[in-house]
């Protein structure tokens, strides 16, 4: 018992580590990395607590009462994080966290945990699990886009296994702790293992060819792209708009290096640092607009065969796509186009 609990701790100190290092690297005005951060946080700063009072029964309850209060934050950290990456943007954070934040913190202090501690445990704590379980359903909405490869059994991206990672991690953490009275013990394994399984996948991801797990730009070590190479460099991706290579669902980096007659590095580079965007989004938002032209043009098309025939490979990444560059659905558009 005491070995499984040491693994729980070891957990812990992890999850405060990983915390750590996605708040250090990352970028300004990029959230991203700051809700996977805060969601390590919380969900460590719920594990720890768990761990003490194991050890130490008599643990002060004011601690026993933030280890419980940083449940609340779980669910919405884990929403924000997959929401900004998918969707892009600003995220309105305020309205997910501000509210809960102050909520708990005024229940606290008129209702403590060590004065109060029945209401804590019969409702309070199960209000807060339901709001955990809400946020992670309304999370699944972000992950369409993998479930669909997954049911069309295309091949999953190193990201796509990250953020599976870390949905079905806080999904089981969640599930672990709503039946803490059958699985007190499992908790506490389940807690080191699903952080020891991040760390590993970081370190394993970390010199990826692929977007960092960081979602940060990549950095680049040599010397900036010359203003002669910036120029060539423009006028040459223009070559994917006007040949329309972006319609192959499987157009990659590397086949358009080939077609610019450009080192991939000097492609993703400009990209990356230039234009500010992955050279994957970049494709996307080709896409998209060869997808609005569809749309305001034909009208016996299917919106879904209007998505296949802009260069997409299935309906949920049209979908994802075509609202996170607009701000509208493809239906929304087509009947704003009507008008």
């Amino acid at each position: 018992m005491t070995f499984l609990f040491f693994f729980s701790a070891l957990g812990a100190f992890n999850g405060f580590l990983l915390s750590l290092y996605f708040a250090i690297n990352a970028k300004k005005k990029d959230f991203t990395n700051y809700f996977l951060s805060l969601l390590l946080l919380v969900l460590s700063v719920r594990i720890a607590k768990s761990v003490f009072f194991f050890f130490n029964p008599d643990l002060a309850n004011i601690f026993i009462q933030i280890g419980l209060s940083a449940c609340i934050l779980i669910g919405p950290f884990l929403f924000l994080y997959l929401k900004s990456y998918t969707a892009g943007g600003k995220q309105n954070w305020i309205k997910h966290v501000v509210p809960y934040l102050g909520a708990i913190t005024i229940l606290g202090y008129f209702y403590p945990y060590d004065e109060h501690i029945v209401l804590w445990s019969s409702w309070i704590l199960k209000a807060i699990y339901f709001q955990w379980f809400i946020y992670i359903v309304l999370s699944l909405t972000y992950l369409r886009p993998i479930i669909q490869k997954l049911k069309e059994k295309e091949s999953l991206k190193r990201m796509d296994f990250w953020f599976l990672s870390i949905y079905l991690g806080v999904a089981a953490t969640w599930l672990a702790y709503t039946t803490a009275a059958y699985t007190s013990y499992i908790v506490g394994a389940l807690s080191f293992t699903f952080v020891l399984y991040l760390t590993v996948l970081l370190l394993i991801f970390r010199n990826s060819t692929e977007t960092a797990i960081s979602i940060e730009k990549e950095k680049y070590k040599n010397k900036e792209i010359d203003k002669e190479t910036l120029d060539s460099i423009d006028q040459k991706l223009s070559i994917i708009i006007e040949k329309e290579l972006f319609l192959n669902p499987n157009f990659s980096l590397e086949e358009a290096s080939k077609e610019l007659k450009l080192t991939k590095h000097i492609l993703s580079q400009y990209v990356n640092e230039v234009l500010g965007k992955s050279f994957s989004n970049l494709i996307k938002e080709y896409r998209v607009e060869k997808a609005k032209k569809l749309l305001e043009t034909e009208k016996n098309y299917t919106i879904e065969s209007l998505g296949y025939d802009s260069g997409f490979n299935s309906k949920s990444t049209f979908f994802t796509a075509f609202k996170k560059v607009t701000g509208l659905t493809p239906a929304e558009y087509q009947k704003l186009q009507s008008k």
